[in-house]
């Protein structure tokens, strides 16, 4: 059963891509909770829990997607 090479590809492109929102997502809501005074504060919260569901997401799809290219 051989490995389909376009699928995985783009598996791990959502895998790489996952990487660096699984980094920024928790430094964003940490730095909006250190200036919870200031008026940003909730609008760069949403940011911040934005990027960590794309990154949950991103991780999701690149796992199926590699499995997909294996399996399949």
């Amino acid at each position: 059963m051989p490995t389909d090479k376009k699928l995985l590809m783009r598996g791990l492109k959502y895998m790489s891509g996952a990487l660096p929102l699984f980094f920024m997502g928790p430094v964003v809501i940490h730095s909006s909770f250190k200036n919870q005074g200031h008026p940003m504060f909730i609008p760069i919260l949403g940011l911040g829990i934005i990027c960590c569901l794309l990154a949950i997401w991103f991780m999701f799809a690149g796992l199926r997607t590699i499995m997909k290219s294996m399996v399949d």
